[in-house]
Protein backbone atom coordinates (compact mmCIF):
# COMPACT_ATOMS: atom_id res chain seq x y z
CA UNK A 1 0.00 0.00 0.00
CA UNK A 2 1.73 3.41 -0.84
CA UNK A 3 2.53 5.58 1.83
CA UNK A 4 0.69 8.70 3.25
CA UNK A 5 2.57 12.33 1.76
CA UNK A 6 3.61 13.58 5.02
CA UNK A 7 2.76 17.29 5.67
CA UNK A 8 4.92 19.61 8.11
CA UNK A 9 2.45 22.80 8.82
CA UNK A 10 4.07 25.82 10.10
CA UNK A 11 1.89 27.72 12.01
CA UNK A 12 -1.84 26.79 12.74
CA UNK A 13 -3.97 29.37 14.02
CA UNK A 14 -7.11 30.28 12.00
CA UNK A 15 -5.59 29.62 8.40
CA UNK A 16 -3.19 27.51 9.12
CA UNK A 17 -5.98 25.11 10.67
CA UNK A 18 -7.96 25.60 7.45
CA UNK A 19 -5.00 24.28 5.14
CA UNK A 20 -5.19 20.82 8.00
CA UNK A 21 -8.97 20.74 7.29
CA UNK A 22 -8.51 20.68 3.74
CA UNK A 23 -5.55 18.35 3.64
CA UNK A 24 -7.65 15.96 5.52
CA UNK A 25 -9.90 15.71 2.86
CA UNK A 26 -7.47 14.63 0.65
CA UNK A 27 -6.78 10.81 0.41
CA UNK A 28 -3.40 9.59 1.11
CA UNK A 29 -2.40 12.74 3.28
CA UNK A 30 -1.19 12.79 7.07
CA UNK A 31 -0.17 15.59 8.78
CA UNK A 32 2.86 14.42 10.19
CA UNK A 33 4.36 17.26 11.94
CA UNK A 34 3.32 21.08 13.63
CA UNK A 35 5.15 24.15 14.96
CA UNK A 36 2.77 26.64 16.56
CA UNK A 37 4.14 28.67 19.64
CA UNK A 38 0.24 29.39 20.83
CA UNK A 39 -0.45 27.33 23.05
CA UNK A 40 -4.22 27.96 22.42
CA UNK A 41 -3.39 27.53 18.61
CA UNK A 42 -1.81 24.33 19.50
CA UNK A 43 -4.24 22.54 21.52
CA UNK A 44 -7.32 23.64 18.09
CA UNK A 45 -4.53 22.30 15.96
CA UNK A 46 -3.93 19.25 18.16
CA UNK A 47 -8.01 18.45 18.02
CA UNK A 48 -7.78 18.66 14.30
CA UNK A 49 -4.55 16.78 13.58
CA UNK A 50 -4.26 14.14 16.98
CA UNK A 51 -1.78 11.93 15.54
CA UNK A 52 0.73 14.78 14.55
CA UNK A 53 3.91 15.40 16.63
CA UNK A 54 4.32 19.54 18.07
CA UNK A 55 7.72 20.54 16.91
CA UNK A 56 8.85 23.36 19.78
CA UNK A 57 10.70 24.75 17.02
CA UNK A 58 10.52 24.98 13.49
CA UNK A 59 14.34 23.56 13.69
CA UNK A 60 12.87 20.77 15.25
CA UNK A 61 10.19 20.49 12.77
CA UNK A 62 12.23 20.61 9.69
CA UNK A 63 14.34 17.97 11.53
CA UNK A 64 11.82 15.29 10.95
CA UNK A 65 13.19 12.39 8.06
CA UNK A 66 9.61 11.39 6.97
CA UNK A 67 8.48 14.88 5.61
CA UNK A 68 7.32 15.38 2.12
CA UNK A 69 6.60 18.57 2.08
CA UNK A 70 5.40 21.90 3.83
CA UNK A 71 3.02 24.71 4.55
CA UNK A 72 4.03 28.27 5.81
CA UNK A 73 0.51 29.51 7.54
CA UNK A 74 2.58 31.89 9.90
CA UNK A 75 1.90 35.54 10.59
CA UNK A 76 2.94 37.41 7.58
CA UNK A 77 6.22 39.17 8.97
CA UNK A 78 7.59 35.71 9.81
CA UNK A 79 7.40 34.24 6.27
CA UNK A 80 10.83 35.83 5.03
CA UNK A 81 12.88 34.52 7.42
CA UNK A 82 11.19 30.98 7.63
CA UNK A 83 12.13 30.61 3.72
CA UNK A 84 15.03 30.97 4.45
CA UNK A 85 15.63 28.96 7.26
CA UNK A 86 13.88 26.10 5.12
CA UNK A 87 16.24 27.08 2.46
CA UNK A 88 19.21 26.44 4.93
CA UNK A 89 17.87 23.51 6.18
CA UNK A 90 15.77 21.21 4.80
CA UNK A 91 14.38 22.48 1.16
CA UNK A 92 11.28 20.53 0.78
CA UNK A 93 8.13 20.95 -1.35
CA UNK A 94 6.43 24.76 -0.17
CA UNK A 95 3.55 26.08 0.16
CA UNK A 96 3.80 29.68 1.53
CA UNK A 97 0.61 31.26 2.63
CA UNK A 98 0.22 35.06 0.84
CA UNK A 99 1.79 37.27 1.24
CA UNK A 100 4.94 36.07 0.41
CA UNK A 101 6.81 38.72 1.90
CA UNK A 102 5.89 42.01 3.99
CA UNK A 103 9.54 43.90 3.84
CA UNK A 104 10.80 44.78 0.13
CA UNK A 105 14.60 44.42 1.53
CA UNK A 106 13.98 40.93 2.19
CA UNK A 107 13.30 40.54 -1.98
CA UNK A 108 17.08 40.31 -3.23
CA UNK A 109 17.72 37.64 -0.65
CA UNK A 110 14.36 35.23 -1.12
CA UNK A 111 15.25 35.80 -5.10
CA UNK A 112 18.59 34.19 -4.57
CA UNK A 113 16.91 31.31 -2.73
CA UNK A 114 14.57 31.14 -5.17
CA UNK A 115 16.90 30.49 -7.89
CA UNK A 116 18.72 28.21 -6.42
CA UNK A 117 15.75 26.23 -4.27
CA UNK A 118 15.63 22.57 -5.36
CA UNK A 119 12.52 21.91 -5.08
CA UNK A 120 8.91 24.13 -5.78
CA UNK A 121 7.76 26.82 -4.14
CA UNK A 122 3.92 27.40 -4.81
CA UNK A 123 2.25 30.89 -3.16
CA UNK A 124 -1.31 30.19 -1.68
CA UNK A 125 -3.04 32.49 -3.76
CA UNK A 126 -6.41 30.51 -3.29
CA UNK A 127 -9.23 33.24 -4.56
CA UNK A 128 -7.98 31.79 -8.01
CA UNK A 129 -9.68 28.55 -7.57
CA UNK A 130 -12.87 29.59 -5.67
CA UNK A 131 -15.81 28.12 -7.41
CA UNK A 132 -17.10 31.29 -9.59
CA UNK A 133 -13.68 32.97 -9.69
CA UNK A 134 -12.38 29.76 -12.19
CA UNK A 135 -15.38 29.94 -14.48
CA UNK A 136 -14.86 33.42 -14.81
CA UNK A 137 -11.25 33.07 -15.31
CA UNK A 138 -12.15 30.48 -17.97
CA UNK A 139 -14.96 31.99 -20.08
CA UNK A 140 -13.53 35.35 -20.10
CA UNK A 141 -11.29 35.41 -23.04
CA UNK A 142 -14.09 33.67 -25.28
CA UNK A 143 -16.89 36.24 -23.90
CA UNK A 144 -15.18 39.51 -23.99
CA UNK A 145 -13.25 38.90 -26.37
CA UNK A 146 -10.02 39.64 -24.42
CA UNK A 147 -10.35 41.84 -21.34
CA UNK A 148 -9.73 45.69 -21.78
CA UNK A 149 -11.30 46.79 -18.08
CA UNK A 150 -11.77 44.53 -14.92
CA UNK A 151 -13.19 45.36 -11.74
CA UNK A 152 -13.26 43.48 -8.58
CA UNK A 153 -15.06 45.10 -5.54
CA UNK A 154 -15.07 43.75 -1.83
CA UNK A 155 -17.36 44.43 0.61
CA UNK A 156 -16.69 42.68 3.67
CA UNK A 157 -16.19 42.41 7.50
CA UNK A 158 -13.09 44.07 9.55
CA UNK A 159 -9.77 41.85 9.93
CA UNK A 160 -10.39 38.81 12.97
CA UNK A 161 -8.87 38.87 15.81
CA UNK A 162 -5.55 36.80 15.36
CA UNK A 163 -2.48 35.48 17.87
CA UNK A 164 -1.30 38.91 19.28
CA UNK A 165 -3.03 41.25 16.83
CA UNK A 166 -0.41 40.77 14.81
CA UNK A 167 -2.75 41.62 11.84
CA UNK A 168 -3.37 44.68 13.21
CA UNK A 169 -0.49 46.70 12.28
CA UNK A 170 1.61 47.66 8.74
CA UNK A 171 4.69 46.83 10.12
CA UNK A 172 3.52 43.25 10.83
CA UNK A 173 1.03 42.92 7.57
CA UNK A 174 3.00 44.58 4.97
CA UNK A 175 -0.43 46.93 4.86
CA UNK A 176 -4.10 45.81 4.19
CA UNK A 177 -3.26 46.42 0.09
CA UNK A 178 -0.17 43.62 0.91
CA UNK A 179 -2.27 41.56 3.19
CA UNK A 180 -5.97 41.03 2.30
CA UNK A 181 -5.07 42.52 -1.39
CA UNK A 182 -2.21 40.32 -3.18
CA UNK A 183 -5.20 37.95 -4.11
CA UNK A 184 -6.63 40.80 -6.24
CA UNK A 185 -3.33 42.08 -7.45
CA UNK A 186 -2.70 38.74 -8.50
CA UNK A 187 -5.97 37.83 -10.28
CA UNK A 188 -5.18 41.43 -12.12
CA UNK A 189 -2.32 40.16 -13.32
CA UNK A 190 -4.02 36.49 -14.41
CA UNK A 191 -6.73 38.04 -15.90
CA UNK A 192 -4.90 40.63 -18.16
CA UNK A 193 -2.30 38.69 -19.16
CA UNK A 194 0.30 41.34 -19.14
CA UNK A 195 2.29 43.11 -16.04
CA UNK A 196 1.29 46.06 -14.45
CA UNK A 197 3.56 49.56 -15.22
CA UNK A 198 1.59 51.88 -12.85
CA UNK A 199 -0.46 51.94 -9.65
CA UNK A 200 -2.71 54.75 -8.11
CA UNK A 201 -4.41 54.44 -5.01
CA UNK A 202 -6.22 56.28 -2.37
CA UNK A 203 -7.68 54.75 1.13
CA UNK A 204 -8.01 55.78 4.44
CA UNK A 205 -8.55 53.85 7.90
CA UNK A 206 -11.89 55.62 8.52
CA UNK A 207 -13.62 52.99 11.01
CA UNK A 208 -12.40 49.91 12.02
CA UNK A 209 -9.78 49.44 15.20
CA UNK A 210 -9.57 53.23 16.17
CA UNK A 211 -10.48 52.39 20.04
CA UNK A 212 -8.19 49.47 20.07
CA UNK A 213 -4.80 49.45 22.24
CA UNK A 214 -2.36 47.04 21.49
CA UNK A 215 1.03 47.39 23.75
CA UNK A 216 0.14 51.12 24.18
CA UNK A 217 0.05 51.00 20.29
CA UNK A 218 -3.43 52.25 18.08
CA UNK A 219 -4.16 50.03 14.91
CA UNK A 220 -2.66 51.90 11.41
CA UNK A 221 -3.65 49.29 9.01
CA UNK A 222 -6.51 51.31 6.44
CA UNK A 223 -10.04 49.83 5.96
CA UNK A 224 -11.24 51.29 2.70
CA UNK A 225 -9.43 51.90 -0.54
CA UNK A 226 -9.49 52.40 -4.50
CA UNK A 227 -6.55 51.13 -6.52
CA UNK A 228 -6.12 51.90 -10.08
CA UNK A 229 -3.63 49.96 -12.01
CA UNK A 230 -2.63 50.04 -15.71
CA UNK A 231 -1.33 47.54 -17.44
CA UNK A 232 1.32 47.25 -20.85
CA UNK A 233 -0.87 46.82 -23.68
CA UNK A 234 -3.75 49.82 -22.50
CA UNK A 235 -5.89 47.34 -20.19
CA UNK A 236 -6.36 48.55 -16.98
CA UNK A 237 -7.53 46.81 -13.55
CA UNK A 238 -9.46 48.76 -10.16
CA UNK A 239 -10.15 47.42 -7.09
CA UNK A 240 -12.60 48.56 -4.57
CA UNK A 241 -11.80 47.85 -0.81
CA UNK A 242 -14.32 48.74 2.03
CA UNK A 243 -13.78 46.24 5.37
CA UNK A 244 -16.78 47.73 7.47
CA UNK A 245 -19.72 46.29 5.00
CA UNK A 246 -20.15 42.77 5.71
CA UNK A 247 -23.89 42.80 5.75
CA UNK A 248 -24.34 41.89 1.63
CA UNK A 249 -25.60 38.53 -0.47
CA UNK A 250 -21.94 38.93 -1.69
CA UNK A 251 -18.49 39.32 -0.03
CA UNK A 252 -17.00 39.75 -3.87
CA UNK A 253 -17.90 41.09 -6.94
CA UNK A 254 -15.20 40.66 -10.12
CA UNK A 255 -16.42 42.20 -13.65
CA UNK A 256 -14.38 41.41 -16.48
CA UNK A 257 -14.83 43.16 -19.55
CA UNK A 258 -13.81 43.70 -23.65
CA UNK A 259 -15.50 44.84 -26.13
CA UNK A 260 -17.44 41.71 -27.22
CA UNK A 261 -19.06 40.92 -23.46
CA UNK A 262 -18.29 41.13 -20.08
CA UNK A 263 -18.63 38.19 -17.43
CA UNK A 264 -19.38 38.74 -13.87
CA UNK A 265 -18.48 36.65 -10.38
CA UNK A 266 -20.34 36.98 -7.55
CA UNK A 267 -18.73 35.57 -4.56
CA UNK A 268 -20.42 35.01 -0.49
CA UNK A 269 -18.25 35.38 1.91
CA UNK A 270 -17.85 32.80 5.02
CA UNK A 271 -20.51 30.28 5.46
CA UNK A 272 -20.32 30.76 8.76
CA UNK A 273 -21.19 34.44 9.11
CA UNK A 274 -24.41 34.18 6.94
CA UNK A 275 -27.23 34.96 9.70
CA UNK A 276 -29.32 30.87 9.49
CA UNK A 277 -32.42 33.50 10.42
CA UNK A 278 -32.24 34.14 7.15
CA UNK A 279 -32.22 30.45 5.26
CA UNK A 280 -29.57 28.83 3.00
CA UNK A 281 -26.62 31.02 2.25
CA UNK A 282 -26.20 32.37 -1.12
CA UNK A 283 -24.71 30.38 -3.79
CA UNK A 284 -21.36 31.84 -5.93
CA UNK A 285 -22.83 33.28 -9.21
CA UNK A 286 -21.41 33.80 -12.76
CA UNK A 287 -22.81 36.48 -14.99
CA UNK A 288 -22.35 35.85 -18.62
CA UNK A 289 -23.38 38.80 -21.19
CA UNK A 290 -22.31 38.86 -23.95
CA UNK A 291 -23.07 42.26 -26.40
CA UNK A 292 -24.11 40.40 -29.63
CA UNK A 293 -26.75 38.81 -29.23
CA UNK A 294 -27.71 40.27 -26.13
CA UNK A 295 -28.75 37.65 -23.40
CA UNK A 296 -26.94 37.52 -20.03
CA UNK A 297 -26.94 34.63 -18.43
CA UNK A 298 -26.91 33.96 -15.02
CA UNK A 299 -25.51 30.57 -14.17
CA UNK A 300 -24.94 28.73 -10.59
CA UNK A 301 -21.35 27.68 -9.14
CA UNK A 302 -22.35 26.01 -6.15
CA UNK A 303 -19.56 24.41 -3.55
CA UNK A 304 -19.76 21.47 -1.75
CA UNK A 305 -21.05 21.95 1.73
CA UNK A 306 -18.04 19.79 3.04
CA UNK A 307 -15.74 22.07 1.42
CA UNK A 308 -17.72 24.94 3.27
CA UNK A 309 -16.86 23.51 6.45
CA UNK A 310 -13.62 22.97 5.79
CA UNK A 311 -13.19 26.98 5.27
CA UNK A 312 -13.77 30.22 4.80
CA UNK A 313 -13.22 30.37 1.14
CA UNK A 314 -15.55 29.10 -1.37
CA UNK A 315 -14.10 25.31 -1.19
CA UNK A 316 -10.51 27.17 -2.52
CA UNK A 317 -8.18 25.94 -0.54
CA UNK A 318 -9.09 22.14 -1.11
CA UNK A 319 -9.00 22.70 -5.26
CA UNK A 320 -5.49 24.64 -4.21
CA UNK A 321 -4.02 21.79 -2.25
CA UNK A 322 -5.50 19.19 -4.67
CA UNK A 323 -3.24 20.77 -7.34
CA UNK A 324 -0.05 21.35 -4.52
CA UNK A 325 -0.39 17.88 -3.66
CA UNK A 326 -0.13 16.62 -7.57
CA UNK A 327 2.81 18.44 -7.74
CA UNK A 328 4.61 17.34 -4.74
CA UNK A 329 3.83 13.98 -5.99
CA UNK A 330 5.00 14.67 -9.31
CA UNK A 331 1.69 14.80 -11.29
CA UNK A 332 2.05 18.18 -12.40
CA UNK A 333 5.62 19.84 -13.79
CA UNK A 334 5.43 22.86 -11.79
CA UNK A 335 3.77 25.16 -9.79
CA UNK A 336 0.40 26.84 -10.92
CA UNK A 337 1.46 29.73 -8.65
CA UNK A 338 5.07 30.40 -8.99
CA UNK A 339 7.49 32.47 -6.86
CA UNK A 340 7.51 35.14 -9.29
CA UNK A 341 3.76 35.33 -9.31
CA UNK A 342 3.85 35.68 -5.19
CA UNK A 343 6.60 38.76 -5.57
CA UNK A 344 4.82 40.72 -8.32
CA UNK A 345 1.47 40.53 -5.81
CA UNK A 346 3.55 41.73 -3.08
CA UNK A 347 5.08 44.25 -5.25
CA UNK A 348 1.36 45.74 -6.60
CA UNK A 349 0.31 46.19 -2.74
CA UNK A 350 3.32 47.45 -1.72
CA UNK A 351 2.43 50.53 -4.62
CA UNK A 352 -0.86 50.58 -3.78
CA UNK A 353 0.20 51.52 -0.06
CA UNK A 354 2.92 54.04 -1.45
CA UNK A 355 0.59 55.31 -3.63
CA UNK A 356 -2.04 56.03 -0.96
CA UNK A 357 -0.01 57.58 1.63
CA UNK A 358 1.83 59.63 -0.70
CA UNK A 359 -0.89 60.75 -3.01
CA UNK A 360 1.06 59.97 -6.53
CA UNK A 361 0.98 57.40 -9.06
CA UNK A 362 3.91 54.74 -8.47
CA UNK A 363 5.51 53.42 -11.28
CA UNK A 364 6.54 49.59 -11.73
Amino acid sequence: MPQNTRYGIIGCGMMGQEHVKNIALLEGTEIAAVFEPDAQMRAAASRLAPDATFATSLSELLARADLDCLVIASPNYRHAEQIAQIADSRPLPLLVEKPLLTDPDDLPRLTRIAKTYPAPIWVAMEYRYMPPIAALLEAAPAITGGVRMLTIREHRFPFLEKVGNWNRFNSQTGGTFVEKCCHFFDLMRLVIGHPPVRVMASAAQSVNHLDECHQGHTPDIIDNGYVIVDFKGGARAMLELCMFAEGARFQEVISAIGDQGKVEAFVPGPTRFWPTDLGPAPTPLIEISPRHPKGPELRETPVDPRLLQAGDHNGSTFYQHQKFLDLVRGHLPAPAVTFGDGVWAVRMGLAAQQSALTGQAVSL
